[in-house]
């Protein structure tokens, strides 16, 4: 399962944290890991939750558009590409 969730630009990506962990929670599936992405447009980040005994979550570095060395929107739609290459092989 993949969750999105986004907020306005002048939201914090901490703004959308609490309500993605709350949604990848509910994997109906928790056996297998919840993906998550949590943007405000300018920023984003990833996260990973397994449930075991215990949530375990990992987050990713944050990505932004607005770095002026490389925007790295490329690298957040590789992620997301590699992803659903994830989801598609265990179907």
């Amino acid at each position: 399962m993949l969750v999105i969730e986004t907020k306005r630009r002048s939201f914090s990506i901490e703004a959308g944290m609490a309500q993605a962990l709350t949604y990848m929670l509910v994997n109906p599936n928790q056996s297998r890991p919840t993906y998550g992405l949590v943007s405000n447009g300018g920023f984003s980040i990833f996260v990973k939750a397994v449930q075991d005994k215990i949530v375990q979550y990992q987050f990713s570095n944050d990505f932004s558009l607005y770095n002026q060395k490389n925007n790295e929107l490329f690298d957040v739609l590789r992620i997301l590409k590699k992803i659903s290459q994830l989801f598609l092989t265990n179907l």
